[in-house]
């Protein structure tokens, strides 16, 4: 009888063991553990991260309750690592614990998008793009200014600009900013050889630095995209019969007087290389990232007689244009008299 007993509590500790152990792996391992309805369903795991600081990372998202069990767990499934393995990975509502450990083991990581525009200046570049990727700004800064690595991919502090074209891009959370570089010189190239860039660049006896930082004045000089082309038959005819440029975002530029409403004797007297009421022929490099309706205007230019342009002042953002020096003082008074009847002068 008493030996009978001890049979039943043994099997009742083994029944109670057994649902307790089946109830704890269907909770925990299991049973769904990333919940619906959350903001983020990213995670990001910095280059470096140790297994202890990805377990608390998923700890702090709740996304795991037992962390010994989880840390077990990993381990069993070949994911513990030193460091880990890093970028950025979504995941999905409804998933378990061994979902979880198998995807961030997997490495599929979800990209970012890197959104290129029309930045001024490149460690504007280095600020943007490092808010949509782990390296800091300054560290892509310093590969900016780092004149030896320029040199082995072709460039100067002041054609570097020239390199960026606006767009947005894919890349992974943790790009290096030498892979952001290299993926950048791979996207310069692929856009010049479409289109017959190449081609229409050497006809113009220009490099393609030298048309990118034509066609940065031209984006400073208007936002109409449809004017672009006859904008810069403008400058091309200034530079053919060696005059001054004269352009009033290159001594903004040099200035770095950026939110100036009017442009005055305080720019186009400054001493600068970028200053073209100063020096002919092009600035040293771009004044800003230029878009691609700009480069293409240059590369796809009017052919006319054009020297001078003046603002309509309508209001429109067009210009009147004018092949000498008298037709362009009678557009510079319709100019003014179109500011009084704004009521703007």
């Amino acid at each position: 009888m008493k030996k009978a007993n001890l049979i039943r509590i043994a099997v009742l500790l083994l029944v109670v063991f057994t649902v307790g152990a089946w109830w704890t792996y269907h909770r925990y391992v299991t049973g769904a553990r990333i919940p619906a309805n959350l903001e983020n369903y990213l995670i990001q795991i910095p280059t470096g991260a140790s297994f202890n600081e990805v377990v608390a990372q998923l700890k702090e998202k709740e996304w795991i309750k037992e962390d010994q069990l989880f840390k077990v767990l990993a381990e069993k499934m070949n994911y513990v690592k030193n460091p880990m393995r890093a970028g950025q990975y979504e995941v999905k509502p409804g998933w378990n614990t061994v979902q979880l450990i198998r995807h961030l083991r997997g490495g599929k990581q979800v990209p970012v998008k890197v959104v290129l525009t029309n930045e001024r200046l490149p460690e504007n570049v280095a600020a943007k793009v490092a808010r949509f990727i782990e390296a800091d700004s300054s560290d892509l800064w310093e590969l900016f200014q780092d004149e030896r690595y320029l040199q082995e991919i072709g460039y100067t502090k002041e054609t570097l600009m020239s390199l960026f074209i606006p767009n947005t891009y894919e890349l992974f959370w943790n790009t290096t900013p030498r892979a952001f570089m290299e993926r950048m010189i791979r996207e310069h190239e692929l856009f010049w050889k479409k289109d017959s860039r190449l081609t229409k660049a050497k006809a113009l006896n220009l490099t393609p630095w030298e048309v990118y930082t034509l066609a940065s004045i031209v984006e400073k000089e208007t936002l109409q995209t449809a004017e672009k082309p006859k904008m810069a038959g403008v400058y091309l005819n200034r530079l053919e019969t060696d005059m001054l440029l004269q352009a009033d975002p290159t001594s903004v530029f040099a200035r770095r007087d950026f939110n100036t409403r009017r442009v005055t004797d305080y720019h186009t007297k400054f001493d600068s290389p970028y200053n073209t009421y100063i020096y002919k022929g092009l600035p040293p490099g771009p004044i800003s990232m230029s878009s691609i309706s700009s480069i293409d205007g240059v590369l796809n230019s009017e052919d006319h007689n054009y020297v001078y342009f003046c603002s309509k002042g309508d209001g429109t953002g067009f210009h009147n244009f004018a092949k000498d020096l008298s037709a362009h003082n009678r557009n510079a008074s319709i100019y003014r008299a179109n500011l009084r009847k704004r009521g703007l002068r």
